[in-house]
């Protein structure tokens, strides 16, 4: 006598073609679950790190020449300076305008929002702190009444504009720091300005390309003016890489290239 077959309620339910559907689409889900959870993680780390500890930024033309150049994709440290209206989301007011961090230095490096129109954002060298009178003479910039030490090296040529020649010096800031600058025209009417006094608060900054370069010598509307604390966005600290667009030989074509000898350079 053949037995009977179980009714089908009594079968167990991996042993339908629904339930073991069922049953190997879970583990898949909870995989996708995962991946996404970890992306969204991932995403809000990085954007968190963005927004309070470095950003990126991308050198756009030629005034900090010959330090930076145009096309040097560099890291700005926020946390040097603290915070700002400037380096956060949705431009929030602080107390005080900044909160943590130290205030910048003579010879440093800045990224900032331009006074002007803050959806640009500049990077210059700072001259002058709080308080400084700052004045250029016959192309020699003097802080309080002393000439920073120039040591002519000898013409070379624009990085951007080879066309174009200039005299590379060495310059050693109060801070006692050296870099090198691209001297400018002593019988230019920027080179010959007159006393700036830096108010409270505001910074001096110039390009370190003195000749191309619209900065604190020139009113707001034109260059920079004074610098507000507010607006400092971070201290420029590295150049991670460089890439610019070269003229092929074949038909005018724009190659796209890396600068291979700024990778991993400190900002000085």
């Amino acid at each position: 006598m053949i037995p009977s077959s179980p009714h089908p309620a009594d079968a167990p339910e991996s042993s339908t073609p629904t339930g073991r559907a069922q049953g190997a689409t879970r583990p898949i889900l909870r995989g996708v679950f995962e991946l996404g959870r970890t992306v969204v993680y991932a995403l809000l780390i990085a954007g968190g790190l963005r927004t309070l500890l470095v950003q990126p930024f991308t050198i756009p033309s030629s005034s900090m020449e010959p330090g930076l150049v145009t096309g040097d994709y560099i890291l700005v440290s926020k946390f040097a300076y603290g915070w700002s209206r400037a380096s956060l989301p949705f431009r929030l007011d602080l107390p005080g305008g900044r909160v943590g961090g130290q205030a910048p230095k003579r010879g440093d490096v800045v990224v900032f929002q331009r006074p002007y129109d803050p959806g640009q954002a500049w990077i210059k060298r700072v001259i002058g702190a709080p308080g400084d009178q700052i004045q250029v003479v016959s192309g020699l910039v003097r802080v309080n009444g002393r000439p920073l030490q120039e040591t002519p090296i000898g013409m070379t040529f624009d990085h951007d504009a080879p066309a174009r020649s200039v005299l590379e010096v060495e310059e050693t800031g109060q801070d006692g720091k050296s870099r090198r600058v691209y001297a400018g025209d002593p019988g230019a009417e920027t080179e010959n300005t007159p006393v700036f006094t830096v108010p409270k608060g505001d910074y001096f900054v110039m390009g370190d390309n003195r000749d191309n370069s619209a900065d604190s010598r020139f009113p707001a509307d034109v260059g920079v003016g004074m610098l507000p604390a507010q607006n400092i966005i971070g201290k420029a600290e590295v150049i991670l890489f460089s890439w610019r667009w070269t003229q092929g030989r074949a038909g005018g074509q724009r190659i796209f290239g890396f600068q291979a000898d700024r990778f991993l350079r400190l900002i000085r």
